[in-house]
């Protein structure tokens, strides 16, 4: 079994990571786009435009924590078709290669990635950052920016400050955060292009507020 960083890992590469990878790999496109309607009144491609929008289609776009490659498949739908995945937990790897075209998904640790500098022109997480213990934030995150010549993205919780969340019955693996400006207050070589906020429509989840944001590397 490979080395893992913290208990995090270790969570997510154990029988509840495998069952949260089961959940989603019975979602077609449709299921999924039908998901994020309920929840947020948008789909996810409708999310992801609000900042990509703009973005030339060949980019080469890597995603950490990809899981079985259900994003990545949204961004393929966009046109995007320079896309690799990372992803910690061999089950959902393997899922990933079958279920995926023209994809290039591997295994690996988001704070160990196995990539040169700048070999991305984006790098981006989908509600991966939330499950990251805040004593750990930099050390995840300047894998992030180091494998990025150009822009970091991200899909997450949004709350002013870190918020520690019960997750399905279990303490210390999930935060809500600003983590766009953790990211600018760790990385003074990073600002703002678009902070895009989409509040929870559906009735038991209303109060909360999930955020789409793209950060670019000043001069790049």
């Amino acid at each position: 079994m490979a080395k893992h960083e913290n208990i995090q890992e270790d969570f997510w590469s154990s029988d509840f990571g495998k069952n949260y990878s089961d959940r989603n790999s019975f979602l077609t496109n449709e299921n999924w786009d039908q998901i994020y309607v309920e929840t947020w009144g948008h789909t996810k491609i409708e999310i992801n435009g609000s900042v990509m929008d703009a973005l030339p289609r060949d980019i080469r776009i890597l995603e950490v924590g990809c899981n079985i490659g259900l994003q990545l498949k949204g961004f393929q739908r966009m046109g995007f078709n320079h896309l690799y995945g990372i992803e910690l937990q061999d089950y959902a790897v393997e899922k990933a290669k079958k279920t995926t075209e023209n994809i290039n998904v591997i295994q690996g640790s988001g704070f160990d990635l196995p990539f040169k500098d700048g070999f991305f022109d984006l790098v981006c997480t989908n509600g991966v950052l939330i499950h990251i213990s805040p004593e750990n934030h930099y050390g995840f995150m300047s894998e992030v920016v180091r494998c990025s010549k150009k822009f970091v993205m991200g899909w997450e919780y949004f709350c002013e400050k870190i918020e520690q969340i019960d997750y399905r019955g279990n303490a210390g693996y999930l935060w809500k955060a600003d983590f766009a400006q953790i990211y600018m207050d760790s990385f003074n070589e990073l600002e703002i292009v678009k902070r895009v906020k989409f509040p929870y429509i559906k009735e038991e989840m209303k109060g909360n507020t999930d955020e789409m944001f793209l950060l670019q590397k000043k001069g790049s």
